[in-house]
């Protein structure tokens, strides 16, 4: 059995979206007939604990990258070295470098090569030289307007890799946990008002508001957040609905979106989540980036804010725009609507033409 590593060195919600790909290296169909599936998880510490979730990943090395990571290491040879000498140390025969629109596989896999692995693929717009032995040319090979699970499935696939019969292909995630004695009996609706940035955050009080309207529509509402969003969560969970701020792990956060009728989040990593559990999703979601390649994947859908505002593909971390109106225009009633929606199981064809516009002309 050869070990493939399978590199996607960005925060949670990118590996998670890496699963389908990190499945089908781990299924070992390569179009030579070889069998190297044994995966090992190259990702950056904040995307540790997701990597250590995803089937098919037998183990998980964690490797700040200085040209990926916000804010970023220094590159100094120590901290190279330790990449390095890992690969070089654990029987690493093959590479698969997955990586979004704008970055390049190419510093990686120049590392790879020293470390002596002998067969790289990636997607690069620029020449790869001896540096990757499968390339894919970004526009040309495949387009960029789509999902980022399919583009990250498209780099293994190009590499030779096929899922398992059966597999849909949708995100995943293993030993999610029973958390009945954490949010009680009965359905529930989660809300998880916290954003990695600023850009991609609905206001506190317009989710304060939903939570009210929620439980005023009879939905038992649930509030999440990390450790460092606990006065957020005590603000939007008010005097009625649960509040587990602080008090979940990734794994543990899992098991309380699996069992939720659905989420109202934004563009963040738990949405992922969300979606690596099935449980339908209303996303805040900032046009920063397009949707078509970012918006969770694979379940059913409410994507509520304007994605056609000024700040539209900017990839910015903090609004550029007076009044951050592609979020904050959303009324507390519409989400409770989209919720409403889901619940029932129709989603809008808003939605649907929002993130599908693009995939349709390819």
């Amino acid at each position: 059995m050869g070990r493939v590593l399978v590199a996607r060195l960005d925060s949670m919600g990118d590996v998670l979206l890496a699963g389908p790909a990190v499945r089908a290296v781990a299924n070992g169909r390569r179009t030579d007939g070889s069998q190297p599936n044994q995966v090992v998880m190259l990702c950056g510490s904040q995307g540790e604990d997701a990597a250590s979730m995803l089937p098919g990943a037998a183990e998980v090395y964690s490797w700040d990258c200085p040209w990926i990571m916000n804010p970023a290491p220094k590159m100094t040879w120590p901290h190279a070295d330790r990449l390095v000498d890992y690969v070089s140390n654990s029987r690493i025969t093959e590479a698969v470098i997955l990586t979004s629109f704008h970055q390049s596989p190419l510093p990686l896999a120049l590392l790879l090569r020293l470390a002596g692995v002998e067969r790289i693929s990636g997607a690069s717009t620029d020449y790869a030289g001896s540096l990757l032995d499968v390339r894919l040319k970004p526009g040309e090979d495949f387009p960029e307007d789509q999902p980022e699970a399919e583009r990250a499935l498209g780099i293994a696939q190009a590499a030779g890799f096929t899922l398992p019969a059966g597999d849909d292909g949708k995100l995943r995630v293993d030993r999610v946990p029973d958390v009945k004695d954490l949010v009680g009996e009965g359905p529930y609706v989660v809300v998880h008002p916290g954003a990695a940035v600023p850009a991609r955050a609905w206001p506190p009080f317009h989710h304060a508001a939903a939570v009210e309207l929620l439980e005023g529509a009879g939905h038992r509402v649930v509030v999440t957040g990390g450790p460092g969003d606990t006065s957020l969560t005590a603000t939007v969970a008010g005097p009625s609905a649960l509040d587990l701020g602080g008090r979940t792990d990734l794994r543990t956060l899992a098991g309380v979106l699996a069992g939720a009728e659905a989420v109202v989040i934004g563009n963040t990593g738990p949405a992922h989540l969300a979606a690596a559990v099935g449980t339908p999703v209303a996303c805040l979601f900032s046009p920063v980036v397009p949707a078509v390649r970012w918006a969770p994947y694979g379940v059913p859908l409410e994507l509520l804010g304007d994605q056609s505002a000024p700040c539209r593909l900017t990839r910015a971390r903090v609004c550029p725009v007076p009044g951050h109106p592609c979020l904050d225009s959303v009324p507390p009633e519409e989400v409770v609507q989209a919720v409403e929606r889901l619940i029932g199981g129709v989603t809008s064809f808003s939605t649907h033409l929002s993130t599908r516009r693009k995939a349709r002309k390819r």
